[in-house]
């Protein structure tokens, strides 16, 4: 494991968090490398600031502390620094990936679940009491989960200050915060600035968003290659609900409150985000899935690392820096999108999926453009007839089980799910087997390290490297723990191609020859 994955983690703490290495974060804070920004948080005690740890400023050694998230540098009294904007950064990958309890309610915390049901909803839903997860949480991320959220409210607030010309009592409530005096309190405590401050800084740097928008910028570690999701992302692109076009991604989005469109252009170093949201409440959550819809939260470092030296695929790697794996804003649709794409070309499926959203997707009120629909929900799809749809009925019948097993027995592929009994559950579907539950694990529930040995565009990818597709799980043990940033490689190998404009996906009834249902599994922990 190299040495900038290991730092994304805090080290079990008795009264305050702090990292455990000392050394190997001053080392790292002493490079101003950016790279780094997001993997831990540096506190100067002289000041009560804490920074990115690429920030400029040199502070005397013996006043340094290292803490592992913001909230615990917030929670132990330290305000943001003014000069490097330590919430402006990437989140740290290791607990974006990791599938214990502290790394799912860190996730659950990013969409929203405090601000909706309270640290108790999010207890509910990891199966703990508040005491336990709060216990766990300390030890871990170095804040419970009120603190967590209050941090995120306070990112949250920050944005719509600066990005919008709602009344700052609308701004307070669209965080997430009880009233007006405690969003007051929180932004001085943390940003030292009044919202107003803060306010009349932005619109002195910055032009204001289209009407009816919030424009944010969501940072992404370099490299970060924005075209290849690009490419990716149109190849796949629903009609309907979703296009590419003049170098961006749009779609439409289901919130908790209500919906909402999102545009999504790639730049340097992040990228650009509009949202238009029915309630501003849910603008939390739909930045926390449009970040792990583009995986902005990666370590390119640490992949390449891993994979550029590798005899098969270090030439694809080296070529292409900065390859991101593709997330969802809803596990529910990837699951769809995955049963749709058995034995059917990446053409064909988009051209189906089309047709079940035309058919069965709730049409927007206003279009926007080509956007005319949501994607259709669980429960308008658990009782359709797969006579009904237009693909194979034992296809129908599969999707129409995944629709009962997320409206009716509630089982979730999102950020906070628990990623091993959900694939457990998966994989009982009939017409499920491992190719589509990896698939579900890869892109829905962020597994870094899912590999599928006997699709299609693998395996004819691994044949125009000169190696023999049967070969393929044993080839990919030397790319742990990052096997699906070497699928994604090899996906783009063969739709660069001349005769590679599409990639066919396998059935999982032949992909059940070539891999052992035991190699599906949950995201392995990070960090």
């Amino acid at each position: 494991m190299s040495e900038n994955r290991q730092i994304g983690r805090s080290a079990p703490v008795t009264i305050e968090p702090v990292i455990e290495d000392f050394e190997r974060c001053f080392r790292f804070m002493q490079s101003r490398d950016p790279r780094y920004d997001g993997f831990f948080w540096v506190a100067v005690t002289s000041t009560g600031i804490y920074c990115r740890p690429s920030c400029p400023a040199r502070p005397l050694r013996r006043n340094i502390r290292f803490f592992g998230s913001a909230a615990a540098a917030q929670a132990a009294g330290f305000r943001a620094c003014k000069r490097c904007e330590p919430d402006a950064v990437p989140g740290s990958p290791a607990w974006n990936r990791r599938a214990d309890v502290a790394g799912r309610a860190v996730r659950l915390v990013a969409d929203g679940v405090v601000d909706r049901e309270g640290v108790s909803g999010l207890a509910a839903r990891l199966g703990f009491s508040e005491r336990q997860l709060n216990r766990i949480l300390t030890a871990e991320v170095g804040a419970g989960a009120a603190q967590l959220a209050r941090a995120q409210r306070a990112q949250a607030a920050r944005a719509l200050i600066e990005s919008t010309d709602l009344g700052l009592a609308q701004v307070a409530l669209a965080a997430g915060f009880g009233s007006v005096r405690q969003f007051n309190d929180t932004v001085k405590a943390i940003y030292a600035r009044t919202p107003g401050d803060l306010r009349s800084r932005a619109r002195r740097r910055h032009a204001a968003a289209a009407q009816g928008a919030v424009e944010l910028r969501l940072p992404a570690r370099e490299p970060f290659d924005g075209q290849a999701l690009l490419d990716f992302l149109a190849a796949r692109a629903i009609t309907g609900v979703e296009e590419v076009r003049d170098g961006t991604y749009r779609r439409s989005l289901a919130l908790e409150h209500g919906g909402g469109l999102v545009a999504l252009t790639p730049e340097a170093k992040g990228v650009r985000c509009e949202l238009r949201l029915d309630d501003l409440r849910d603008l939390t959550a739909a930045v926390a899935r449009c970040r792990r819809l583009l995986d902005l939260d990666a370590d390119p470092v640490a992949v390449a690392a891993q994979l550029e030296d590798d005899p098969v695929i270090g030439e694809l790697v080296r070529a292409r820096p900065g390859m991101r794996v593709p997330g969802g804003v809803d596990g529910f649709e990837l699951g769809v999108r995955a049963i749709v794409g058995q034995q059917v070309s990446v053409a064909a499926a988009r051209t189906v999926l089309g047709r079940v959203v035309a058919r069965f997707g709730e049409p927007l009120a206003e279009p926007r453009g080509a956007i005319t629909h949501r994607f259709p929900s669980a429960r308008s799809l658990a009782e359709l007839d797969p006579v009904d749809l237009p693909f194979p009925r034992s296809r129908g019948r599969a999707l129409r089980e995944l629709a009962r097993l997320v409206a009716v027995d509630g089982v979730r592929f999102d950020a906070g799910a628990d990623a091993a009994a959900a694939l457990a559950a998966l994989l009982e579907v009939p017409g499920v087997g491992p190719w589509t539950a990896s698939y579900v694990a890869m892109r829905a529930l962020g597994d870094p390290d899912a590999f599928l040995p006997a699709d299609v565009g693998v395996r004819d990818a691994l044949r125009r490297l000169g190696r023999d597709p049967a070969e393929a799980t044993e080839l990919a043990e030397a790319w742990r723990p990052w096997r699906s940033y070497a699928v994604m490689h090899l996906w783009a190998l063969v739709s660069a191609q001349p005769d590679g404009g599409l990639v066919a996906d396998q059935a999982d009834q032949v992909a059940e020859r070539d891999v052992r249902v035991d190699e599906v599994q949950a995201p392995a922990g990070v960090g």
